[in-house]
């Protein structure tokens, strides 16, 4: 597999993009930013999952439209509200895709639009139209631009969320990376989660969704913080082939695996981002699990561990309380023979053996607790049955969750 290398920039990484960010007055809050837009230079092979949930927002119904050919060259996503069950949200998604089209000259059929923030709020034109042109007028083709769009699509996040690879392919160096914002409501089952990537990469848009496919399964929907899949979730990608490799053009090959690969580091470092940014969360969570069965069992497993309440709990609290791990284990919904199961605890602080069979094992608490205080706490289950593998991200439950979520509106 040819290197893989993380470097700087987010959705302005790829050759051919810019981005930015702005308040244009859909927050009241002035000092936070809260329309991005992200431009390439030329049409480009786009992608997009969206979520499961049977309410979606209007933004989503509008972009499931303009992907039907699998082209895009833009996208326009404002936070502060959702518009999801408003009046008129479906014709307010259009008309900001043409303020692009009047600003920024991309067809408005060729944007992707998106939006987060709170559920059945109306929301109007003005502060779109209003500041569409300042927005265009910002654009830039550096990492600032893309900090501004990352900052522009967070609610309750904290921090912004960015990730860049560059990797080889026929001989170019292309570059992939992207942003991502959510910190509650997450259980992605393509949660309240965005990412928008970007790459200068060659693909054809058949080869580019089953990829984006194959890699959402493996990172977002594999990560949770309070177990509620959100109305608006969306991963988009854009390729506009401006590295200049030759088209990967079908789902096989050399070629296509290595696109597959710089993607999912690009996506699994934003999963990791997403999960230690959690609502309230003081830890990132982080389950290994091995000797799955199938596939779909590791999966199982390893999300039901990282959903638990308790085992969040006991984790926010340094509690090596390995019979939580147990019981998500059983109660993942697959076959498991839980007398040959094994879990370990560990951090950068360590690692410590506390089931071993099904049954536990003598260890020292006091240094489990150590280990439990890290930041950042795998939770590895060997479950012994076969060879498959899985992994999946999750935070601790503090009472700062309860706190943020119990006035979000207000």
């Amino acid at each position: 597999m040819p290197e893989i290398t993380f470097i700087t920039g987010g959705v302005t990484a790829a050759q051919g993009f810019s981005a930015t960010g702005e308040h244009v007055g859909i927050r009241r809050n002035r000092a936070r930013r809260d329309l991005a837009l992200v431009v390439s230079e030329v049409p480009a092979s786009a992608a997009c999952m969206y979520t499961q949930n049977q309410l979606k927002g209007a933004p989503i119904l509008v972009t499931r439209e303009h992907m039907e050919n699998g082209v895009a060259q833009a996208v326009v996503c404002n936070s502060g509200n959702a518009n999801t069950c408003a009046p008129g949200g479906v014709e307010l998604a259009r008309d900001v895709c043409k303020l692009v089209e009047q600003y920024v000259g991309v067809p408005a059929q060729d944007v992707i639009v998106a939006s987060t923030g709170v559920v059945g709020q109306p929301m109007t034109l003005e502060p779109f139209a209003s500041g569409m042109g300042r927005l265009a007028d910002s654009l830039e083709a550096t990492p600032t631009g893309g900090r501004r769009a990352a900052e522009a699509i967070m609610t309750t996040d904290t921090v912004a969320k960015e990730a860049a690879v560059r990797f080889p392919l026929g001989g170019k160096q292309c570059k992939l990376g992207g942003m991502a914002k959510g910190s509650g409501m997450i259980a992605p089952n393509m949660a309240t989660m965005l990412c928008f990537l970007t790459t200068d990469a060659a693909i054809s848009p058949v080869a580019l969704k089953r990829a984006l496919a194959t890699v959402v399964g493996d990172t977002f929907n594999m990560l949770s913080v309070d177990g509620d899949a959100s109305t608006n979730d969306m991963v988009s990608i854009l390729a506009n082939g401006m590295a200049g490799n030759p088209v990967i053009e079908t789902c096989m090959g050399a070629e296509y695996e290595a696109f597959v690969a710089a993607l999912y580091q690009v996506a699994a470092n934003l999963c990791a981002q997403l999960a230690r940014d959690g609502e309230g969360a003081t830890k990132l969570m982080v389950c290994e699990v091995s000797g799955a069965r199938t596939d779909a069992a590791a999966k199982a497993v390893a999300k039901t561990v990282v959903k638990s309440t308790l085992l969040k709990a006991a984790i926010f609290g340094a509690d090596a309380n390995w019979g939580r791990v147990l019981n998500a284990v059983g109660n993942a919904g697959v076959a498991v023979d839980m007398a040959k199961v094994d879990v370990n605890f560990r951090s950068k602080r360590g690692i410590i053996a506390v089931c071993r069979g099904g049954m536990g094992v003598a260890f020292s608490e006091e240094n489990a607790r150590e280990i439990l205080l890290d930041d950042e706490i795998t939770i590895q289950i060997a479950l012994n049955s076969g060879s498959e593998t899985a992994k999946a991200w999750g935070c601790d439950l503090s009472y700062e969750y309860v706190k943020i979520n119990g006035d979000y509106r207000t």
